[in-house]
């Protein structure tokens, strides 16, 4: 059963016996659905008469343009998805970036070990990271005594001592490799010899920077403290907004009594006067005894601040 059209029947049983019908020529051949025509071989299958024979050689045909039969594939650089990646640069980027720096240093350690050790790196640099900062930056301390009250507390029940606890405070320890203290600073510093002696103790003191270099400093008969820089005529009378007039009052033992500044040295007193042993018993501090300003309470917490 044929389901095209037959171009040698005719269109009806009349159109047979229709004159002349025998003369029309045949259409044009009709190609197949798929381009090839009807007596086309169908695709894949090769003309036999185009083999070479027995004893011949098959020759590539002459083209106008030589095509090289080694095609090599440009170089992308690093692109990825175009298929031209060498292999080398691939297995690169495939392989897998551990986030663990040690994973990358030393890849043929064991998990355990490099765990082991990433904690002790980790322990050894902060306690590098506090000993840093302890000798160059900054340094806590705690407030032992009552001579810096009540600017700085120390813990009942001492002597003269206002707090339930004592002051933790912090000193810039860098701060003085900037610049000279400021009269009113108050600052720790490695007291001097005379100090265990007079004082009955040495050691770190923490103390308010009232004379500076080359300067007399005088205390009157009410407790205020006058001050004479170099080259001036006259003494000026300090402003102290921390010292009470009682407390200047309640230490006499040094009323009336002048003490000149040595050079390149500062003169230290302490807030509550009559609890404090400081440069009017053993003298002034040498710049290089200083080990740095108080500007921070950060214990306990009801003191906090800054200083």
């Amino acid at each position: 059963m044929s389901d095209g059209w037959d171009w040698n029947r005719p269109e009806s049983e009349d159109d047979e016996e229709s004159p002349g019908w025998h003369d029309k020529e045949p259409p044009a051949e009709r190609e197949s659905p798929s381009g090839w025509r009807a007596d086309d071989p169908e695709p894949g299958e090769e003309d036999a008469s185009d083999w070479p024979t027995s004893g011949e050689t098959w020759q590539q045909p002459e083209y106008s343009h030589h095509v090289s039969q080694e095609w090599e594939p440009p170089d992308y650089g690093a692109y990825r998805g175009y298929g031209y990646e060498s292999d080398e640069r691939r297995a690169e980027a495939d392989r897998p970036h551990s986030r663990d720096p040690l994973a990358r240093l030393f890849p043929g350690l064991p998990h355990g070990v490099r765990v082991t050790l990433d904690w002790i790196l980790t322990i050894v640099g902060a306690v590098a990271i506090v000993v840093l900062l302890k000798v160059f930056v900054v340094n806590p301390y705690r407030i032992p005594s009552s001579s810096m009250e009540p600017a700085l507390n120390c813990a009942k029940p001492g002597p003269g001592c206002l707090g339930d606890s004592s002051d933790r405070v912090l000193a810039c320890r860098i701060c003085l490799r900037f610049g000279a203290p400021s009269r009113g600073d108050i600052v720790v510093f490695n007291t001097p010899e005379t100090a265990k002696t007079d004082c009955g103790e040495g050691g770190t003191f923490v103390k308010r920077v009232i004379g500076l270099p080359g300067e007399l400093v005088h205390e009157d008969k009410h407790g205020n403290i006058l001050v004479k820089k170099p080259g001036s005529p006259a003494y000026v009378k300090l402003k102290e907004p921390y010292l009470t007039k009682a407390r200047r009052l309640a230490d006499s033992q040094h009323f009336g009594k002048t003490w000149r500044v040595a050079p390149d040295s500062y003169f230290m007193m302490g807030d509550n006067r009559s609890q404090s042993c400081d440069s009017r018993t053993w003298g002034s501090v040498p710049r290089n005894d200083l080990i740095g300003t108080v500007f921070f309470v950060y214990w306990p917490p009801d003191r906090i601040g800054f200083r």
